[in-house]
Protein backbone atom coordinates (compact mmCIF):
# COMPACT_ATOMS: atom_id res chain seq x y z
CA UNK A 1 0.00 0.00 0.00
CA UNK A 2 1.43 3.32 -1.08
CA UNK A 3 0.83 6.19 1.22
CA UNK A 4 0.32 9.61 -0.41
CA UNK A 5 3.47 11.69 -0.43
CA UNK A 6 3.34 14.98 1.40
CA UNK A 7 3.39 17.96 -0.93
CA UNK A 8 6.69 19.69 -1.47
CA UNK A 9 7.03 22.91 0.46
CA UNK A 10 5.99 25.89 -1.61
CA UNK A 11 8.75 28.39 -2.20
CA UNK A 12 7.34 31.59 -3.60
CA UNK A 13 9.37 33.28 -6.30
CA UNK A 14 10.56 36.62 -5.15
CA UNK A 15 9.55 39.30 -7.64
CA UNK A 16 11.95 42.14 -8.41
CA UNK A 17 11.70 45.50 -6.76
CA UNK A 18 10.54 47.69 -9.66
CA UNK A 19 12.20 50.89 -8.48
CA UNK A 20 15.46 49.13 -7.63
CA UNK A 21 15.51 47.31 -10.99
CA UNK A 22 15.02 50.54 -12.93
CA UNK A 23 17.66 52.31 -10.85
CA UNK A 24 20.20 49.53 -11.34
CA UNK A 25 19.56 49.33 -15.09
CA UNK A 26 19.83 53.07 -15.65
CA UNK A 27 22.91 53.35 -13.45
CA UNK A 28 24.96 51.04 -15.71
CA UNK A 29 26.03 53.56 -18.35
CA UNK A 30 28.26 51.01 -20.09
CA UNK A 31 25.26 48.90 -21.01
CA UNK A 32 23.41 51.85 -22.49
CA UNK A 33 26.48 53.09 -24.33
CA UNK A 34 26.99 49.60 -25.78
CA UNK A 35 23.36 49.45 -26.90
CA UNK A 36 23.67 52.82 -28.60
CA UNK A 37 26.84 51.77 -30.42
CA UNK A 38 25.36 48.43 -31.55
CA UNK A 39 22.15 49.96 -32.88
CA UNK A 40 24.01 52.81 -34.57
CA UNK A 41 26.29 50.40 -36.37
CA UNK A 42 23.30 48.23 -37.26
CA UNK A 43 21.89 51.24 -39.12
CA UNK A 44 25.26 51.74 -40.83
CA UNK A 45 25.42 48.05 -41.75
CA UNK A 46 21.95 48.20 -43.27
CA UNK A 47 22.83 51.33 -45.23
CA UNK A 48 26.06 49.70 -46.41
CA UNK A 49 24.07 46.79 -47.85
CA UNK A 50 21.62 49.23 -49.43
CA UNK A 51 24.51 51.06 -51.11
CA UNK A 52 26.01 47.75 -52.18
CA UNK A 53 22.66 46.71 -53.68
CA UNK A 54 22.49 49.92 -55.69
CA UNK A 55 26.06 49.43 -56.90
CA UNK A 56 25.28 45.88 -58.07
CA UNK A 57 22.16 47.03 -59.89
CA UNK A 58 24.16 49.69 -61.71
CA UNK A 59 26.77 47.09 -62.66
CA UNK A 60 24.13 44.74 -64.06
CA UNK A 61 22.54 47.57 -66.02
CA UNK A 62 25.92 48.58 -67.44
CA UNK A 63 26.59 45.01 -68.62
CA UNK A 64 23.15 44.93 -70.20
CA UNK A 65 23.94 48.10 -72.15
CA UNK A 66 27.24 46.57 -73.21
CA UNK A 67 25.68 43.41 -74.61
CA UNK A 68 22.88 45.35 -76.30
CA UNK A 69 25.47 47.08 -78.48
CA UNK A 70 26.98 43.83 -79.79
CA UNK A 71 26.31 40.24 -78.74
CA UNK A 72 29.97 39.31 -79.32
CA UNK A 73 31.44 41.82 -76.85
CA UNK A 74 31.31 39.43 -73.84
CA UNK A 75 33.79 37.17 -75.65
CA UNK A 76 36.36 39.95 -75.23
CA UNK A 77 35.13 41.79 -72.15
CA UNK A 78 34.28 38.94 -69.77
CA UNK A 79 37.61 36.99 -69.94
CA UNK A 80 39.77 40.12 -69.63
CA UNK A 81 37.66 41.60 -66.84
CA UNK A 82 37.51 38.30 -64.94
CA UNK A 83 41.28 37.93 -65.06
CA UNK A 84 41.64 41.49 -63.80
CA UNK A 85 39.25 40.91 -60.89
CA UNK A 86 41.04 37.73 -59.82
CA UNK A 87 44.40 39.50 -59.94
CA UNK A 88 43.05 42.39 -57.86
CA UNK A 89 41.46 40.03 -55.34
CA UNK A 90 44.57 37.92 -54.85
CA UNK A 91 46.87 40.93 -54.77
CA UNK A 92 44.95 43.27 -52.47
CA UNK A 93 42.10 41.43 -50.71
CA UNK A 94 42.38 37.61 -50.65
CA UNK A 95 39.98 37.52 -47.71
CA UNK A 96 37.25 39.00 -49.92
CA UNK A 97 37.16 36.03 -52.30
CA UNK A 98 34.09 33.80 -52.41
CA UNK A 99 30.66 34.41 -51.00
CA UNK A 100 31.79 35.71 -47.61
CA UNK A 101 29.66 33.42 -45.46
CA UNK A 102 32.48 30.92 -44.75
CA UNK A 103 34.69 33.85 -43.73
CA UNK A 104 32.16 35.08 -41.18
CA UNK A 105 31.69 31.55 -39.86
CA UNK A 106 35.47 31.20 -39.54
CA UNK A 107 35.68 34.53 -37.67
CA UNK A 108 33.14 33.15 -35.16
CA UNK A 109 35.29 30.12 -34.35
CA UNK A 110 36.70 30.17 -30.79
CA UNK A 111 40.14 29.22 -32.14
CA UNK A 112 40.36 32.53 -34.04
CA UNK A 113 41.76 35.32 -31.91
CA UNK A 114 41.41 39.07 -32.36
CA UNK A 115 44.72 39.30 -34.16
CA UNK A 116 43.70 36.86 -36.90
CA UNK A 117 40.03 37.77 -37.18
CA UNK A 118 40.94 40.57 -39.57
CA UNK A 119 41.80 37.92 -42.16
CA UNK A 120 38.08 37.20 -42.46
CA UNK A 121 36.15 40.35 -41.53
CA UNK A 122 37.11 44.01 -41.41
CA UNK A 123 35.93 47.35 -42.72
CA UNK A 124 38.63 47.21 -45.40
CA UNK A 125 37.44 43.79 -46.56
CA UNK A 126 33.85 45.04 -46.62
CA UNK A 127 34.77 47.84 -49.01
CA UNK A 128 36.82 45.50 -51.20
CA UNK A 129 34.02 42.93 -51.19
CA UNK A 130 31.45 45.46 -52.36
CA UNK A 131 33.61 46.75 -55.21
CA UNK A 132 34.83 43.35 -56.41
CA UNK A 133 31.40 41.68 -56.28
CA UNK A 134 29.84 44.54 -58.23
CA UNK A 135 32.76 44.17 -60.64
CA UNK A 136 31.83 40.53 -61.17
CA UNK A 137 28.28 41.51 -62.09
CA UNK A 138 29.73 44.12 -64.45
CA UNK A 139 31.38 41.17 -66.18
CA UNK A 140 28.06 39.36 -66.54
CA UNK A 141 28.82 36.62 -64.00
CA UNK A 142 25.97 34.44 -62.76
CA UNK A 143 26.53 35.34 -59.14
CA UNK A 144 24.57 36.99 -56.36
CA UNK A 145 25.15 39.73 -53.81
CA UNK A 146 23.45 38.18 -50.76
CA UNK A 147 26.38 36.09 -49.49
CA UNK A 148 28.75 39.05 -49.90
CA UNK A 149 26.24 41.19 -47.99
CA UNK A 150 26.83 38.93 -44.98
CA UNK A 151 30.56 39.64 -44.95
CA UNK A 152 30.05 43.34 -45.69
CA UNK A 153 27.60 43.88 -42.83
CA UNK A 154 29.64 41.72 -40.47
CA UNK A 155 32.71 43.82 -41.22
CA UNK A 156 30.80 47.01 -40.43
CA UNK A 157 29.42 45.60 -37.18
CA UNK A 158 32.83 44.22 -36.19
CA UNK A 159 34.22 47.74 -36.48
CA UNK A 160 31.83 48.79 -33.68
CA UNK A 161 34.07 47.13 -31.11
CA UNK A 162 36.46 50.10 -31.43
CA UNK A 163 33.80 52.36 -29.92
CA UNK A 164 32.61 50.08 -27.14
CA UNK A 165 33.27 51.28 -23.58
CA UNK A 166 35.57 49.12 -21.47
CA UNK A 167 33.64 46.35 -19.78
CA UNK A 168 30.69 46.55 -22.19
CA UNK A 169 28.55 43.38 -22.05
CA UNK A 170 28.47 42.89 -25.86
CA UNK A 171 31.05 40.44 -27.20
CA UNK A 172 32.77 40.28 -30.58
CA UNK A 173 30.83 37.06 -31.22
CA UNK A 174 27.55 38.90 -30.74
CA UNK A 175 28.60 41.71 -33.07
CA UNK A 176 29.56 39.27 -35.84
CA UNK A 177 26.34 37.28 -35.52
CA UNK A 178 24.29 40.47 -35.61
CA UNK A 179 26.24 41.81 -38.59
CA UNK A 180 26.10 38.64 -40.66
CA UNK A 181 22.39 38.18 -40.07
CA UNK A 182 21.76 41.88 -40.72
CA UNK A 183 23.35 41.38 -44.14
CA UNK A 184 20.77 38.73 -45.03
CA UNK A 185 17.93 40.81 -43.60
CA UNK A 186 18.88 43.89 -45.59
CA UNK A 187 19.81 42.05 -48.79
CA UNK A 188 16.51 40.17 -49.03
CA UNK A 189 14.37 42.79 -47.27
CA UNK A 190 13.50 39.88 -44.96
CA UNK A 191 14.19 40.45 -41.23
CA UNK A 192 12.78 37.06 -40.18
CA UNK A 193 15.17 35.31 -42.56
CA UNK A 194 18.04 37.25 -41.03
CA UNK A 195 17.15 36.09 -37.53
CA UNK A 196 16.81 32.48 -38.63
CA UNK A 197 20.09 32.68 -40.54
CA UNK A 198 21.80 33.84 -37.35
CA UNK A 199 20.43 30.87 -35.42
CA UNK A 200 20.72 28.18 -38.08
CA UNK A 201 23.94 29.02 -39.92
CA UNK A 202 26.09 31.52 -38.04
CA UNK A 203 25.57 30.48 -34.45
CA UNK A 204 23.93 27.53 -32.75
CA UNK A 205 23.17 29.73 -29.77
CA UNK A 206 22.51 33.35 -28.99
CA UNK A 207 24.08 35.09 -26.05
CA UNK A 208 21.12 34.92 -23.72
CA UNK A 209 21.98 38.17 -22.04
CA UNK A 210 22.02 40.14 -25.29
CA UNK A 211 19.68 38.18 -27.55
CA UNK A 212 17.14 41.01 -27.59
CA UNK A 213 19.80 43.54 -28.57
CA UNK A 214 21.15 41.29 -31.33
CA UNK A 215 17.67 40.69 -32.76
CA UNK A 216 16.93 44.42 -32.57
CA UNK A 217 20.11 45.13 -34.54
CA UNK A 218 19.15 42.59 -37.22
CA UNK A 219 15.64 44.02 -37.60
CA UNK A 220 16.93 47.60 -37.60
CA UNK A 221 19.38 46.83 -40.41
CA UNK A 222 16.55 45.21 -42.38
CA UNK A 223 14.43 48.30 -41.90
CA UNK A 224 17.10 50.36 -43.65
CA UNK A 225 16.35 48.39 -46.82
CA UNK A 226 12.62 48.90 -46.29
CA UNK A 227 13.09 52.66 -45.86
CA UNK A 228 14.96 52.92 -49.18
CA UNK A 229 13.32 50.29 -51.39
CA UNK A 230 9.86 50.31 -49.83
CA UNK A 231 7.95 47.64 -47.95
CA UNK A 232 7.57 45.37 -50.94
CA UNK A 233 8.63 41.85 -51.73
CA UNK A 234 11.35 41.12 -54.28
CA UNK A 235 9.15 39.03 -56.54
CA UNK A 236 5.74 40.51 -55.81
CA UNK A 237 2.91 38.42 -54.41
CA UNK A 238 2.21 35.00 -55.89
CA UNK A 239 -1.40 33.96 -56.19
CA UNK A 240 -1.71 30.48 -54.77
CA UNK A 241 -4.94 28.67 -55.62
CA UNK A 242 -6.38 25.99 -53.38
CA UNK A 243 -3.94 23.11 -53.65
CA UNK A 244 -5.71 20.00 -54.93
CA UNK A 245 -4.59 16.37 -54.96
CA UNK A 246 -3.06 16.85 -58.41
CA UNK A 247 -0.47 19.13 -56.84
CA UNK A 248 1.05 16.39 -54.65
CA UNK A 249 3.01 14.43 -57.28
CA UNK A 250 4.60 17.49 -58.97
CA UNK A 251 5.44 18.95 -55.55
CA UNK A 252 7.18 15.75 -54.42
CA UNK A 253 9.04 15.59 -57.74
CA UNK A 254 10.21 19.21 -57.37
CA UNK A 255 11.42 18.47 -53.84
CA UNK A 256 13.37 15.36 -54.84
CA UNK A 257 14.91 16.81 -58.01
CA UNK A 258 15.87 20.13 -56.40
CA UNK A 259 17.37 18.27 -53.45
CA UNK A 260 19.41 15.94 -55.66
CA UNK A 261 20.57 18.63 -58.08
CA UNK A 262 21.32 21.05 -55.24
CA UNK A 263 23.39 18.38 -53.50
CA UNK A 264 25.34 17.73 -56.70
CA UNK A 265 25.88 21.47 -57.14
CA UNK A 266 27.12 21.86 -53.56
CA UNK A 267 29.49 18.91 -53.90
CA UNK A 268 30.75 20.18 -57.26
CA UNK A 269 31.53 23.59 -55.80
CA UNK A 270 33.42 22.11 -52.88
CA UNK A 271 35.45 19.72 -55.01
CA UNK A 272 36.24 22.43 -57.55
CA UNK A 273 37.35 24.95 -54.95
CA UNK A 274 39.41 22.61 -52.81
CA UNK A 275 40.59 20.00 -55.29
CA UNK A 276 44.34 19.44 -55.34
CA UNK A 277 44.51 16.71 -57.99
CA UNK A 278 44.14 16.86 -61.75
CA UNK A 279 45.40 19.14 -64.45
CA UNK A 280 42.67 21.75 -64.04
CA UNK A 281 43.23 21.96 -60.28
CA UNK A 282 46.97 22.35 -60.83
CA UNK A 283 46.41 25.02 -63.51
CA UNK A 284 44.01 26.91 -61.22
CA UNK A 285 46.53 26.91 -58.39
CA UNK A 286 49.61 27.74 -60.44
CA UNK A 287 48.06 30.18 -62.95
CA UNK A 288 44.89 31.59 -61.30
CA UNK A 289 44.64 34.66 -63.55
CA UNK A 290 44.89 32.65 -66.75
CA UNK A 291 42.41 30.15 -65.37
CA UNK A 292 39.97 32.97 -64.62
CA UNK A 293 40.31 34.25 -68.19
CA UNK A 294 39.52 30.77 -69.53
CA UNK A 295 36.46 30.56 -67.26
CA UNK A 296 35.37 33.96 -68.56
CA UNK A 297 35.62 32.78 -72.14
CA UNK A 298 33.46 29.71 -71.44
CA UNK A 299 30.97 31.87 -69.48
CA UNK A 300 30.67 34.17 -72.50
CA UNK A 301 30.07 31.14 -74.73
CA UNK A 302 27.39 29.78 -72.38
CA UNK A 303 25.76 33.22 -72.30
CA UNK A 304 25.71 33.38 -76.09
CA UNK A 305 24.17 29.87 -76.35
CA UNK A 306 21.52 30.78 -73.76
CA UNK A 307 20.62 34.00 -75.53
CA UNK A 308 21.91 36.01 -72.57
CA UNK A 309 19.72 34.28 -69.98
CA UNK A 310 22.69 32.84 -68.07
CA UNK A 311 24.30 36.26 -67.49
CA UNK A 312 23.78 38.06 -64.19
CA UNK A 313 22.14 36.99 -60.94
CA UNK A 314 18.91 35.77 -62.58
CA UNK A 315 16.43 37.94 -60.69
CA UNK A 316 14.63 39.11 -63.82
CA UNK A 317 13.99 35.59 -65.11
CA UNK A 318 12.83 34.46 -61.67
CA UNK A 319 10.39 37.36 -61.48
CA UNK A 320 9.03 36.60 -64.96
CA UNK A 321 8.50 32.96 -64.02
CA UNK A 322 6.57 33.87 -60.89
CA UNK A 323 4.49 36.32 -62.94
CA UNK A 324 3.34 33.41 -65.11
CA UNK A 325 5.71 33.79 -68.07
CA UNK A 326 7.08 30.24 -68.22
CA UNK A 327 8.57 30.46 -71.72
CA UNK A 328 12.10 29.69 -70.60
CA UNK A 329 15.02 29.55 -73.04
CA UNK A 330 16.06 26.04 -74.01
CA UNK A 331 18.24 24.33 -71.36
CA UNK A 332 17.94 27.37 -69.07
CA UNK A 333 18.54 25.39 -65.87
CA UNK A 334 21.53 23.49 -67.26
CA UNK A 335 23.21 26.57 -68.72
CA UNK A 336 22.69 28.69 -65.60
CA UNK A 337 24.00 25.80 -63.50
CA UNK A 338 27.19 25.73 -65.58
CA UNK A 339 27.57 29.52 -65.67
CA UNK A 340 27.25 29.80 -61.87
CA UNK A 341 29.70 26.96 -61.27
CA UNK A 342 32.30 28.53 -63.57
CA UNK A 343 31.84 31.97 -62.00
CA UNK A 344 32.45 30.56 -58.52
CA UNK A 345 35.33 28.37 -59.70
CA UNK A 346 37.08 31.32 -61.36
CA UNK A 347 37.88 32.86 -57.96
CA UNK A 348 35.90 36.09 -58.28
CA UNK A 349 34.03 37.33 -55.16
CA UNK A 350 30.32 36.63 -55.34
CA UNK A 351 27.55 34.54 -53.84
CA UNK A 352 25.25 31.72 -54.91
CA UNK A 353 21.96 32.64 -53.20
CA UNK A 354 20.40 34.48 -56.16
CA UNK A 355 21.60 32.00 -58.81
CA UNK A 356 20.29 29.15 -56.63
CA UNK A 357 16.88 30.81 -56.50
CA UNK A 358 16.96 31.24 -60.29
CA UNK A 359 17.93 27.60 -60.89
CA UNK A 360 15.25 26.40 -58.47
CA UNK A 361 12.63 28.56 -60.17
CA UNK A 362 13.59 27.08 -63.54
CA UNK A 363 13.34 23.56 -62.11
CA UNK A 364 9.85 24.26 -60.79
CA UNK A 365 8.73 25.60 -64.16
CA UNK A 366 10.25 22.64 -66.04
CA UNK A 367 8.60 20.07 -63.77
CA UNK A 368 5.26 21.87 -64.05
CA UNK A 369 5.52 21.56 -67.84
CA UNK A 370 6.84 17.97 -67.71
CA UNK A 371 4.01 16.72 -65.48
CA UNK A 372 1.34 18.65 -67.36
CA UNK A 373 0.32 20.44 -64.17
CA UNK A 374 -2.73 22.46 -65.10
CA UNK A 375 -2.78 24.65 -62.01
CA UNK A 376 -0.87 27.82 -61.24
CA UNK A 377 2.80 26.97 -61.81
CA UNK A 378 3.89 29.73 -59.42
CA UNK A 379 3.42 27.40 -56.47
CA UNK A 380 5.78 24.80 -57.96
CA UNK A 381 8.26 27.53 -58.91
CA UNK A 382 8.32 28.78 -55.31
CA UNK A 383 8.84 25.20 -54.09
CA UNK A 384 11.76 24.82 -56.49
CA UNK A 385 13.32 28.03 -55.19
CA UNK A 386 13.05 26.95 -51.56
CA UNK A 387 14.13 23.38 -52.31
CA UNK A 388 17.23 24.17 -54.37
CA UNK A 389 18.41 26.93 -52.01
CA UNK A 390 17.92 24.61 -49.02
CA UNK A 391 19.81 21.83 -50.80
CA UNK A 392 22.79 24.05 -51.65
CA UNK A 393 23.06 25.74 -48.25
CA UNK A 394 21.61 22.88 -46.14
CA UNK A 395 19.92 25.58 -44.06
CA UNK A 396 16.27 24.64 -44.75
CA UNK A 397 14.56 26.96 -42.28
CA UNK A 398 16.45 29.99 -43.58
CA UNK A 399 15.73 28.96 -47.18
CA UNK A 400 11.98 28.58 -46.77
CA UNK A 401 11.65 31.83 -44.79
CA UNK A 402 13.65 33.72 -47.44
CA UNK A 403 11.36 32.46 -50.21
CA UNK A 404 8.24 33.02 -48.13
CA UNK A 405 9.18 36.64 -47.46
CA UNK A 406 10.38 37.30 -51.01
CA UNK A 407 7.14 36.13 -52.65
CA UNK A 408 4.76 36.90 -49.76
CA UNK A 409 3.95 33.20 -49.74
CA UNK A 410 2.38 33.00 -46.29
CA UNK A 411 -0.38 30.81 -47.72
CA UNK A 412 2.29 28.20 -48.50
CA UNK A 413 4.17 28.17 -45.20
CA UNK A 414 3.81 24.44 -44.50
CA UNK A 415 4.34 23.46 -48.14
CA UNK A 416 7.49 25.56 -48.47
CA UNK A 417 8.82 24.23 -45.18
CA UNK A 418 8.20 20.62 -46.22
CA UNK A 419 9.94 21.17 -49.57
CA UNK A 420 12.95 22.84 -47.95
CA UNK A 421 13.31 20.14 -45.29
CA UNK A 422 12.89 17.33 -47.83
CA UNK A 423 15.35 18.81 -50.31
CA UNK A 424 17.89 19.44 -47.56
CA UNK A 425 17.61 15.82 -46.45
CA UNK A 426 18.24 14.54 -49.99
CA UNK A 427 21.18 16.93 -50.34
CA UNK A 428 22.77 15.60 -47.14
CA UNK A 429 22.95 12.15 -48.76
CA UNK A 430 25.09 13.64 -51.51
CA UNK A 431 27.15 16.45 -50.03
CA UNK A 432 28.47 17.80 -46.76
CA UNK A 433 27.15 21.25 -45.76
CA UNK A 434 28.87 23.65 -48.16
CA UNK A 435 29.54 26.66 -45.96
CA UNK A 436 30.79 24.78 -42.92
CA UNK A 437 33.06 22.70 -45.17
CA UNK A 438 34.50 25.79 -46.81
CA UNK A 439 34.88 27.38 -43.40
CA UNK A 440 37.52 24.73 -42.68
CA UNK A 441 39.36 25.89 -45.80
CA UNK A 442 39.25 29.44 -44.47
CA UNK A 443 40.66 28.31 -41.14
CA UNK A 444 43.54 26.79 -43.09
CA UNK A 445 44.60 30.35 -43.90
CA UNK A 446 45.46 30.99 -40.26
CA UNK A 447 49.18 31.33 -39.56
CA UNK A 448 50.78 28.13 -38.34
CA UNK A 449 53.03 28.18 -35.31
CA UNK A 450 56.66 27.49 -36.25
CA UNK A 451 59.69 26.58 -34.16
CA UNK A 452 61.70 29.49 -32.85
CA UNK A 453 63.71 31.15 -35.57
CA UNK A 454 61.36 30.21 -38.42
CA UNK A 455 58.93 32.55 -40.10
CA UNK A 456 55.22 32.18 -39.43
CA UNK A 457 53.38 31.34 -42.63
CA UNK A 458 49.98 30.28 -43.74
CA UNK A 459 48.91 26.74 -44.37
CA UNK A 460 49.48 26.99 -48.08
CA UNK A 461 45.82 26.73 -49.01
CA UNK A 462 45.41 29.26 -51.78
CA UNK A 463 41.77 28.59 -52.50
CA UNK A 464 39.57 31.06 -50.65
CA UNK A 465 36.24 29.70 -49.50
CA UNK A 466 33.05 30.46 -51.24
Amino acid sequence: MHLPQPPLPHRPVEQPDVVASIRDDLADWRTWAARFVVLSFAILAGLAVVGFTWLCEQALAAFGRLTSQASWLPFLWTPVWLATLVWLTRRFAPGAAGSGIPQVMAALEPAVNDQHRGLFVSLRLSIAKALLTAGGLLGGLAMGREGPSVQIAAGVMHHARRYMPAGAPVSTHGLLVAGGAAGIAAAFNAPLAGIMFAIEELSRRFEQRNSGLIIAAIVLAGLMAVSVFGNSTYFGVIRVPELAAGFLLPAVLVTLVSGALGGVFSRLLYVSLTGVKGRLAYWRQSHPVRFAAACGLVIALVGWVSGGSSFGSGYEYTRHLLDGHVDLPLLYVTLRFIATWLAVWSGVPGGVFAPSLAIGAGLGADIAAFTGFDGNASALIALGMAGFLAAVTQAPLTAFIIVMEMVDGHAMVLTLMAAALGASLVSRWISRPLYSSLMQVQLGRLPVARPTGEATTGSGLSTPGR
